[in-house]
């Protein structure tokens, strides 16, 4: 049985895997690459509410028959380049409580123009769902037993987009991004753990703004990829970790036109370790974990500071506000793979002997554009990018607005883009100094 005390440790390790932290006082992907793009074509558009014209935000858009995909941003936008042998095809749109929506590429306008496409609220009569008699901790520990059934045992080779930034108060100062690639494990075994590496990635970063406080991001789109709560299931989903939570059956929904239970789960309040509170989204048919969303509970606020801070000079205090994340499956011919996940933590900073204080919101994500299970080979241990790496000091600053080339990535929102043309102007002006 697990204690309170080791435990607390999962709880550390996991939330340090998530998003760690250092602060400093200062002074001041891919397989399936073509190597043209005349063998593309690139469909954008956004995803809302058909009643309320409201953006959709994380929804997936996926070639039909196919492992290309990518998610929305917080706009509702995507972006999406599809092989042009594939045109015959269409995007299929899903998200969670709406009837998926496929749409043939013959009604998609190309390149620079946007589509909107709009998704019904799926409506579903409880009477018209076979409701099985089972408590909302059953429906969990089903969910753990039927992880065998429901994920791969066999390796995988992924490619997929990640990004991170960090915003003092309501400015970006600091983005990153890579295209990568995956070894994915198998689900099935504990012995082999999950790699990563960086084909292609950039940055930029904007030092003066961030007022004598330097955020690094350690681990980058390992902390991603480890959100994975099936391969890595210690702090929320075992049965050992099951005693430690209430559960409550709130709703059934629709995803991808299948039911799903939404249990929702807190910690126990005779526990005072920091834990996590959420939402479960299972399907109720076998019992399929598709979608997570939790939260640091942030009542014991000393035991939380202590999970997210490195470093940090004398005189600064750093409060955890809001601790967030988010993991999604995608189903592929009856199994479920890894496709999408996002933490975003914010921080108060407050200095000794200063009126005013400072917040800082970091946020990293990474979505899955690709897969294979075919010739999958495992990384050099030169290759991998490890926990303990920065990602910033892996990637080159930004430079060609054409980077990405052929690669899916997700869609910068506007407030991303305009700090992007920022960021890029700065280092432009800065070469121009030196020189």
């Amino acid at each position: 049985m697990i204690t309170s005390k080791r435990l607390t440790g999962v709880i550390a390790a996991v939330i340090t895997t998530v998003l760690a932290v250092q602060l400093y006082a200062a002074d001041i992907a891919a397989k399936v690459k073509n190597d043209s793009q005349d063998y593309f074509t690139t469909f954008r558009g956004k995803v809302v509410d058909s009643e309320t014209g409201q953006p959709l935000v994380f929804a997936t858009v996926a070639l039909q028959q196919s492992n290309i995909a990518t998610v929305t941003n917080i706009d509702g936008e995507f972006v999406i380049k599809i092989p042009n042998e594939e045109k015959g095809k269409g995007l299929e749109f899903s998200y969670i409580g709406y009837t998926n929506k496929t749409v043939p590429f013959s009604e998609m306008r190309e390149n620079g123009y946007r589509n909107n496409i709009s998704l019904v609220p799926a409506r579903i009569a409880l009477q018209e769902v076979t409701i099985r008699p089972i408590s909302p901790a059953e429906i969990i520990e089903k969910a753990i037993s039927s992880f065998h059934e429901n994920y791969t045992n066999l390796p995988n080779l992924m490619t997929g987009f990640y990004r991170e930034t960090i915003k003092k108060n309501r400015n970006y100062v600091a983005i990153g991004e890579a295209v990568v690639e995956i070894f994915k494990a198998p689900y099935h075994s504990d012995l082999r753990l999950d790699a990563i590496r960086i084909y292609k990635g950039r940055k930029g970063s904007d030092v003066t703004r961030m007022d004598t406080v330097l955020f690094k991001l350690q681990g980058g789109p390992v902390t991603s990829l480890q959100m994975d709560l099936v391969k890595y299931p210690e702090s929320i989903l075992t049965r050992e970790a099951m005693e430690f939570y209430d559960y409550k059956l709130v709703n059934i929904i629709m995803i991808d036109d299948n039911p799903h239970y939404v249990v929702e789960f807190e910690q126990k309040p005779e526990y005072e370790i920091p834990l996590f509170l959420g939402k479960f989204y299972i399907q109720t048919s076998n019992f399929a974990v598709r979608e997570v969303e939790f939260s640091l509970n942030l009542t014991n606020m000393e035991e939380a500071k202590n999970l997210f801070i490195r470093k940090k000079p004398l005189g600064m205090d750093v409060t955890p506000e809001v601790a967030s994340y988010r993991v999604s499956y995608r189903e592929n011919d009856g199994k479920y793979y890894f496709a999408y996940s996002r933490a975003e933590v914010k921080f108060i900073v407050d200095w000794k002997r200063r009126l005013f204080n400072s917040t800082y919101t970091t946020m990293s994500e990474i979505a899955i554009t690709d897969r294979t299970a075919e010739e999958v080979i495992k990384f050099a241990g030169k290759e991998r990018v490890r926990y303990t790496d920065v990602f910033s000091d892996k990637v080159d600053s930004f430079s060609d607005p054409e980077f990405w080339g052929d690669y899916n990535v997700i869609e910068p929102d506007q407030s991303i883009e305009a700090a992007i043309r920022r960021l890029s102007r700065r280092l432009r002006f800065s070469d121009l100094e030196e020189k």
